[in-house]
């Protein structure tokens, strides 16, 4: 163990050749980046791309038909043997590509979703990757944080730190400075210390980190979660037994064809030989992989509509959303208070400007005015009383920190004031920190007029400890009539959906005593402006049968009026938290479908909504920024993260991180999430209809008594040309236009519908059915066995194409936008080009058993093929009037 608890603060920093109020140079940072190494602990090595390219070999049957070309190859069938051998490569390599770009997608979810930490660089505040932090940064703590590295406190204001991940204990622990020259003290004891892992309860705080990597407590010790979870997702567990039971019915029909062929006196070593090929083509190894892929590139499309995945089983869930249950602030608003009214000495001034430009000035009754003393103090009490500040970033101001005590820094710049000022002339010596409980902070002061408290909070809150009132000639005495009027004006606010607040002053006090007998100096109201893309997405909502819902710490009418402006609340119920516990859960779980907006809720409200949402079935996504929507995210089933404002406890909680902190980036993840379980959907149809149609091709011709309808190599070709290109195009195909008009899917439902089983059966057996009669009667028509199986060949890779055109809706009609997939234009033409030349370039009929087709032959072809678009049509048709149960 280190011995950093022993040293004075003042001894570390000149240890680590750092002052605290700069922090390192970026150039310092980086030469100690060398020096240490990043700050992460060393993960397991990854898969190599040999390994990944060797594991495709692991197929049993691939290694079985490698072999038995060889073995052909001696016996003299070699041209044969070696097509056969160069399609498998073919398909290896295939094989091989999808799972190395899965790999690479997740490894690429890893590091967007790497954590960040908050450091002095150079005398500013910069998030970085918290890979980055070296021995001698000097890092800031607040309530939520996860601490990055190990690092000596050498700032702790009411701190207080879990580290139940490296310790077992639950209780937050008390964190001060001081050094402690004990030299036996357990990890438990080093309450000057903040460790790698453990995460930040209460209170801010400042450390110079001194240990990172593998050099810290929690690398010596344990793993870190991984920030991506590349689990088993519950589609690709039970595609695994879908594939091991369509797996198993394939090779026993393999085995029969194989066995009729061979009694029926074909050589065995070429029955063999097709056999193993044939199973190589219907045998669906590659499922659980494509899904892989499908849900891994998703992830990454939804990163560029700004939500991070952390899940991969959440993307499956998403599509199945019908409740969102969503903050206001930030989410549904644009979070950029703006002071509107403050109330002080009985008369309401009008604030002029917008959003954080410290441009604007003061109004009476439509006059502008110099602020008055009174005015002057309510700005100053209530910039105090605030941590954020205002700083000009590339010619925009911007604030670093809360936005509402933002609102009120920007207020008070308009009057001449400036927070750095105020804080150097009345420093801050003590504070009681803001929770959603208490509803209020408070600060303490050294002031000319001694110890003083400043204390900003919810109207109700701050009037009930105060006695006194501000006027304009001096303090007077606040009776309950005075509060009653105060109230009034501050509902009156509300009801213009202004957020309002209440600031109060004492002095002299001391910390016992500091929020008891107060004096009320005024209200001020903000406004955080809707996003107008929330709108749409509100409506979006409606559309896709989602049910949007408001939360919000706000005044119910604040939250009234945004919630009627969004068009979220019409018919619904708006309900405070103290109603809400006034309820039975019996009751709430009655009510709950009804209420459209929940104002002055704690976060321990936020678990009794999803609990009751659930229990009405419900799938419910709930957003959280603070470490006390932990829990609700955690129960949730889409938990989801502010990226801006969340806390990284509520980011390792959640499911899903947004990047922008808005609502309607959560209506696009949900739509992603829907394209994607849809494009798994049509990926299956079209793979698992072309194996029953190949597998049927072949067991009605054997069961027939007719001649080998296709050879290895064709059927090997047909298996690499649709379940190549075409099915890999079918997985990124653009959203269905009506998919934010269904109703959410039910998660129980699963993949395999009667619909789409249906749909998979038709397209199945009619391909079987079409490319037997045409193999038989062109065997009558006189033509050679090589013609006739080159124009069935030729049939079933064409009735595949138009399958592909047909299964990018389990609805819709082909038409409808029939190119949208550029992918799959593409694919179908490559695969067109590579047929025509297997079919008329002559060194390829050898190997292929092709032959050159007339006109007349391909007239024939063309028109059996052709024939599969009705028949898929009308099983559409029959599914959109539910013949075959409800559509998922």
């Amino acid at each position: 163990m280190n011995t950093w608890h022993q040293e004075d603060v003042t001894d570390v920093l000149q240890q680590l050749e750092v002052e605290a109020t700069r922090g390192l140079s970026q150039a310092e940072a980086t030469r100690r980046l060398a020096k240490y190494g990043p700050n992460e602990l060393q993960a397991a090595p990854g898969v190599s791309p040999w390994a990944l390219l060797l594991g495709q070999f692991k197929n049993v049957l691939i290694v079985i038909l490698l072999i038995a070309t060889v073995i052909s190859i001696f016996l003299g069938h070699s041209i044969e043997a070696i097509a056969i051998a160069v399609i498998v490569l073919f398909a290896v390599l295939l094989g091989f590509i999808q799972e190395y770009r899965a790999e690479r997608a997740i490894e690429a979810l890893r590091e967007m979703a790497a954590p960040t930490a908050t450091v002095l660089r150079d005398g500013n505040e910069v998030e970085i990757p918290a890979r980055g932090l070296v021995p001698g940064d000097i890092i800031l703590l607040t309530a939520g944080d996860r601490v990055p590295a190990d690092a000596r406190l050498i700032e702790a204001i009411n701190l207080k730190i879990e580290e139940s991940a490296l310790t077992g204990e639950s209780v937050p622990v008390d964190k001060h400075v001081e050094l402690l020259a004990d030299e036996n003290l357990t990890i438990v004891d080093l309450k000057n210390m903040a460790y790698a892992g453990t995460a930040v309860t209460y209170g801010r705080g400042r450390a110079v980190v001194v240990a990172t990597g593998m050099q810290t407590e929690f690398g010596r010790i344990a793993q870190m979660l991984q920030t991506v979870e590349s689990g088993r997702t519950p589609l690709q567990e039970n595609l695994d037994r879908v594939g091991v039971i369509l797996a198993r019915a394939a090779l026993v029909g393999v085995a029969i064809i194989v066995a009729l062929g061979w009694l029926r006196g074909q050589p065995f070593i070429e029955m063999f030989i097709f056999g193993v090929a044939l199973a190589v083509a219907v045998v669906p190894e590659a499922l659980p992989a494509v899904v892989t892929i499908s849900l891994a590139l998703g992830v990454q499309r939804m990163v560029k509509r700004n939500a991070l995945m952390r899940r991969l089983p959440a993307v499956e869930t998403l599509g199945s959303t019908s409740v969102i249950c969503s903050d206001k602030t930030g989410t549904l608003t644009k979070n950029e208070m703006t002071v509107r009214q403050i109330y002080v000495a009985g008369q309401m001034f009008q604030v002029s400007g917008s959003g954080y430009d410290p441009k604007g000035g003061f109004s009476l009754a439509g006059t502008p005015v110099e602020p008055p003393e009174a005015l002057l103090e309510f700005l100053r009490a209530a910039t105090l009383a605030s941590d954020s500040y205002l700083v000009q970033h590339n010619g925009q101001w911007e604030i670093k920190g809360d936005p509402t005590e933002g609102a009120l820094v920007v207020a008070t710049a308009k009057a001449g004031l400036h927070k750095v000022d105020l804080d150097s002339h009345s420093p801050r010596v003590h504070e009681i920190p803001f929770t959603s409980e208490t509803k209020r902070m408070t600060t303490l002061h050294e002031t000319s007029a001694g110890l003083t408290a400043y204390a900003k909070g919810a109207p109700e809150i701050i009037l009930d400890s105060c006695t006194q009132q501000l006027t304009a000639t001096g303090p007077e005495k606040l009776d309950s009539t005075g509060k009653d009027q105060i109230l009034a004006t501050a509902q009156h606010m509300a009801y213009e959906a202004l957020r309002v607040l209440a600031v109060a002053a004492k002095s002299p006090v001391m910390l016992e005593n500091a929020e008891d007998d107060m004096t009320f100096l005024g209200l001020v109201g903000m406004i955080d402006p809707p996003r107008p893309e929330a709108g749409v997405a509100i409506r979006r909502c409606e559309e896709a049968s989602i049910k949007p819902v408001m939360i919000t710490g706000d005044h119910p009418l604040t939250a009234q009026a945004i919630a009627r402006e969004l068009g979220l609340l019409k018919t619904g119920r708006v309900i405070t938290g103290a109603e809400l516990e006034m309820m039975d859960d019996a009751e709430f779980e009655r009510e709950v479908e009804t209420i459209e907006v929940y104002a002055r809720v704690s976060p321990a409200h936020k678990l009794n909504v999803v609990t009751a949402l659930q229990q009405k079935g419900h799938i419910v996504a709930m957003t959280g920024d603070g470490v006390n929507d932990a829990p609700a995210l955690k129960k949730a089933d889409i938990g989801i993260a502010m990226g801006i404002t969340g806390t990284d406890v509520t980011k390792e909680a959640a499911d899903m991180t947004l990047t922008d902190d808005n609502f309607a980036s959560i209506v696009a993840a949900v739509e992603e999430g829907r394209g994607i379980f849809g494009n798994i959907k049509k990926y299956l149809m079209y793979l698992l209809s072309a194996n029953i149609g190949e597998i049927g091709l072949m067991a009605g011709a054997t069961v027939l008594g007719l001649p080998l309808p296709l050879s290895a190599v064709q059927i090997l070709y047909v298996n690499l040309a649709t379940d190549g290109l075409p099915a890999l195009a079918l997985a990124v195909d653009p959203p269905e236009k009506d998919l934010m008009r269904r109703k959410p899917r039910n998660p129980r439902t699963g993949i395999f519908t009667r619909p789409v089983i249906t749909l998979m059966l038709a397209g199945g057996v009619w391909s079987t059915l079409v490319n037997l009669s045409l193999f038989t009667w062109a065997l009558k028509s006189g033509r050679s066995h090589a013609e006739a199986m080159t124009m069935t060949f030729v049939a079933l890779v064409l009735i595949e194409f138009f399958k592909a055109y047909n299964f990018r809706s389990d609805r819709l009609s082909m038409l409808n936008q029939p190119f949208a997939n550029k992918w799959l234009n593409l694919a179908i033409l490559w695969e067109i080009t590579l047929l025509l030349l297997i079919v008329y370039v002559p060194v390829l009929h050898l190997p292929f058993g092709t032959f050159s087709l007339t006109l007349i032959d391909w007239v024939i072809v063309l028109g059996v093929a052709l024939t599969i678009n009705p028949v898929l049509e009308l099983g559409k048709w029959l599914v959109r009037r539910g013949w075959f149960g409800e559509l998922a």
